[in-house]
């Protein structure tokens, strides 16, 4: 216990440095500019200090020949030059009390034995010096608190998603798109190999960090299958935790050792252990996206009784099918609802059985879809909405948004919003980060508000109240 303590520890002060060094900055537009490029772009409070023995200056800041000539300290420093360079840059690095370091570049533990015996006197060098090192090949540290970020245009906004991810780019792709369906990260690694912090010492970090309220990882292999079990388990005690594995058939576990030289297992076996540890699998980066969103926004008691309003009729009876797929309840309105949406709505080509069909004319006269919203929202049968529709023009799609909002905060009960096909991409957006999470589909909404029903209950059965951190933003 005192060992992982200790990780926490250490771990925490890689996300709060004063000063980091860009070891092997590149002159023009390469990849290892963009560090350079993403610090300054969030806006690091702290000291850069490029290395190039080759340049003196850079984007306005000077440039060090190496780490020794660095004249004030180094807490943390990202090392981009090739795997037969870094021995020599990590040694420096531990003489000068560097506290951490990425290691951005491939050729270590994943190209054979040769490549890990270079990995393995890295991680001795570094660890007899008191210095912890994420990577090799990865991306290194994201966290808008902090000014830090591995990518150029990432949100400045925290919020209170955490990610580690072996990929890099899916890391980067995440933090590009997040925004826009209202998600913001408190913290974000990509851990590439692993070759001393792992992914159980991150999920433990985020375990016990309070401005975290939902956990999400996307993991190639395992190395420690207790020391991960351990660290899922206590988690999700905690918070949410969503987990994307792969590896989990013969050609996935072929990629994973080439990208990262990870050991994958059966999809068989993961299955089981997800399922004890208590931890929310999922597949595919629609699936991964959809639970990270619906785990921040919604908030942390949702019921099983659902009551969907759509105008198109066929939407209306998939997304009825949905939710029985998805272990899911139709909500029985109230004779008194049903009298009062009958007043709403046309007469023909509509229903006010739930699903509630409001029909075309409601993408012409959104009132109809806002004031049916209202008044099945305060039928106390109901406990969240699924409310699938849009405005047709760019005036009914404001005037639909602002008012499903206002009746959603009014309620005070959970809306899912799902959109019709071909129309209405400009409102996600602002759904989203009003707090209200919407969907591609009736589908993919029904099966991701089943998992947040199906987590928060498990929580309840073990004695946990209800998920911290959830609905961060306090949207709702």
């Amino acid at each position: 216990m005192n060992d992982i303590s200790e990780t926490i520890r250490e771990i925490d002060a890689l996300f709060h440095p004063e000063s980091i060094a860009i070891v092997g900055v590149p002159r023009g537009l390469k990849a290892g500019r963009l560090f350079l490029m993403a610090l300054q772009d969030q806006e690091f409070s702290g000291r850069i200090y490029p290395i190039n023995p080759h340049i003196k200056e850079i984007d306005g800041l000077e440039v060090y020949p190496d780490i020794a000539s660095i004249p004030g300290n180094v807490d943390f420093a990202i090392i981009l030059v090739p795997s037969r360079h870094t021995l020599s840059v990590v040694e420096a690095c531990v003489k000068k009390g560097v506290k951490g370091a990425v290691l951005f570049t491939s050729g270590y533990g994943e190209t054979g034995e040769k490549g890990l015996q270079l990995q393995q006197e890295i991680v001795r060098v570094a660890r007899s010096g008191g210095m912890r090192l994420i990577g090799p090949n990865g991306m290194g540290l994201y966290a808008p608190a902090s000014g830090l970020s591995f990518f150029p245009e990432l949100s400045r906004q925290a919020g209170n998603v955490a990610l580690v991810s072996h990929s890099g780019s899916l890391s980067n792709i995440l933090g590009r798109m997040a925004s826009g369906k209202g998600l913001y990260f408190s913290k974000a690694v990509s851990i590439g190999n692993e070759c001393d912090l792992s992914c159980p010492d991150f999920i433990n970090y985020f375990a016990q960090d309070t401005s975290v309220g939902v956990i999400g990882a996307y993991i190639e292999g395992i190395k420690d299958g207790p020391a991960f079990f351990s660290a899922m388990r206590n988690a999700s005690l905690s918070k949410p935790v969503i987990i994307w594995k792969m590896g989990l058939t013969r050609e996935g576990a072929r990629a994973a050792a080439s990208h990262t030289g990870a050991l994958a297992g059966s999809a068989e076996i993961w299955s089981a252990v997800a399922r004890q540890a208590g931890v929310l699998s999922v597949t595919g980066f629609e699936a991964f996206l959809d639970a990270l969103m619906a785990f921040s926004l919604l908030p942390g008691n949702v019921g099983r009784r659902m009551a969907i309003i759509s105008g198109p009729g066929g939407l209306a009876v998939s997304a009825a099918e949905a939710c029985s797929a998805a272990g899911l309840g139709m909500a029985n309105l109230a004779p008194d609802t049903k009298a009062e949406l009958a007043e709403l709505m046309p007469p023909t080509g509509t229903s006010t059985a739930n699903p509630i069909d409001v029909g075309l004319t409601a993408s012409l006269d959104v009132d109809i879809y806002i004031e049916t919203a209202r008044r099945t929202a305060m039928d106390p049968g109901v406990d969240a909405l699924v409310v699938i529709g849009i405005g047709l023009d760019d005036e009914t799609n404001e005037k639909y948004t602002s008012g499903i909002l206002e009746v959603q905060k009014a309620s005070c009960k959970p809306f899912i919003m799902v959109g019709i096909p071909g129309f209405g991409a400009d409102v996600i957006s602002r759904f989203c980060n009003a707090g209200v999470p919407f969907f591609d589909s009736a589908e993919r909404a029904m099966q991701t508000y089943a998992m947040v029903c199906r987590h928060q209950e498990w929580r309840r059965r073990k004695g946990v109240s209800d998920t911290p951190g959830a609905n961060h933003s306090g949207a709702m």
